[in-house]
């Protein structure tokens, strides 16, 4: 068989075909299932899940394209299926033990203040009384640390099993990479090293019992969101967004991310509601997509002023308008997962 009709040539190809909506590859979407060559003919099945109308077709016709353009194919056969139940793709993940619910907190874009909403929302459910874990999952810019008062000079401790051991700060544990690195050195990774890191800080943490661990992703549908739903098995995920409509076109990125990757979505959280970008945006998406809505988070000076001097507005001043939003919305999470959770 030529070059040119290996199966890896054909697979190298169809990473050049993205999925319309997350403009992701769908070779990295686990969409390609299979790959059949018999003299000149190839057969490509593909499992699109949650394809909004007529991306299936789209993305069928990409790869009809991609394939039939290569030396020495004289016939290309797609063969489309869509799963009944979960899809191999995102079912062989790890539990993590002694851990009730995992959930994302994500935005489709950067600068609408998720990383702030994800510290006070896990405060909120602590002073609430639950067992509080939190993820700094943004590995090029981890700022939970700052957030909650630890200094980059805190390191954590390894146990008898060789694993970390959260940094125990505002009532919650907390691991970053933030806290395994220099905070001046740049984090220039891709694909396999991101991985890496998404599966260390999950899986090689001690992080005992708890009832939530909250995930800080990064901004996007990218390589480390990819690996979270791929590594273990999530309760949910909450969106973040703020109300004008540039960020509500992202959010229906991650939405629809996230039911490709089977991954339920919990609500959505409208931050800085009621600022010069207008209110009611987080709602009006919620409904479209038949989601929950959790709440507005005003756009309050204290809120920004907690955040950057380590002290959250929900342990500052718990009893201020602004932590009463963020309470309302952790008990409006708990109420989407399920009310005997807690």
């Amino acid at each position: 068989m030529a070059e040119s009709m290996s199966r890896d040539t054909i697979i190298e190809a169809l990473k050049g075909v993205q999925d319309p909506e997350l403009s992701r590859s769908i070779v990295a979407l686990g969409m390609v299932k299979g790959v059949q060559i018999d003299s000149g003919e190839v057969t490509i099945d593909l499992e699109i899940a949650g394809a909004a109308p007529g991306a299936r077709e789209k993305i069928a016709g990409e790869v009809q394209s991609v394939i039939s353009s290569i030396d020495g194919v004289r016939d290309v056969q797609i063969r489309l299926s869509k799963p009944a139940a979960k899809s191999a793709s995102f079912s062989a993940k790890q539990p993590l033990p002694g851990i009730q619910h995992v959930i994302a907190v994500a935005s489709g874009k950067g600068g609408v203040g998720k990383s702030t909403v994800a510290v006070n929302l896990a405060l909120s459910l602590a002073r609430a009384g639950c067992r509080v874990g939190l993820m700094d999952g943004d590995i090029y810019g981890p700022n939970i640390p700052m957030m909650l008062g630890v200094s980059h000079e805190s390191k954590p401790r390894v146990s008898e099993n060789d694993k970390m051991l959260p940094i125990e700060a505002q009532g919650i544990k907390m691991i970053s990479m933030g806290l395994l690195v220099a905070p001046d050195q740049p984090m220039v990774w891709r694909g396999p090293m991101l991985h890496g890191a998404v599966t260390q800080l999950l899986q090689k943490v001690e992080w005992g019992e708890l009832d939530f661990l909250l995930v800080d992703l990064p901004p996007g549908t990218g390589d480390v969101q990819l690996s979270l739903v791929q590594t273990v098995p999530l309760s949910g995920a909450v969106v973040v967004t703020t109300p004008q409509e540039v960020a509500l076109a992202d959010v229906r990125k991650g939405i629809a991310m996230f039911r490709k990757t089977e991954v339920p979505i919990l609500g959505i959280i409208e931050n800085m509601t009621g600022s010069i970008f207008g209110s009611g945006g987080g709602e009006k998406a919620a409904a479209e997509f038949r989601i929950p809505f959790l709440g507005s988070i005003p756009l309050d000076q204290n809120i920004r002023e907690g955040g950057d001097s380590g002290n959250p507005i929900v342990a500052a001043a718990p009893e201020s308008p602004a932590a009463a939003c963020f309470a309302r919305a952790a008990q409006a999470l708990t109420q989407a997962l399920n009310p005997t959770a807690v």
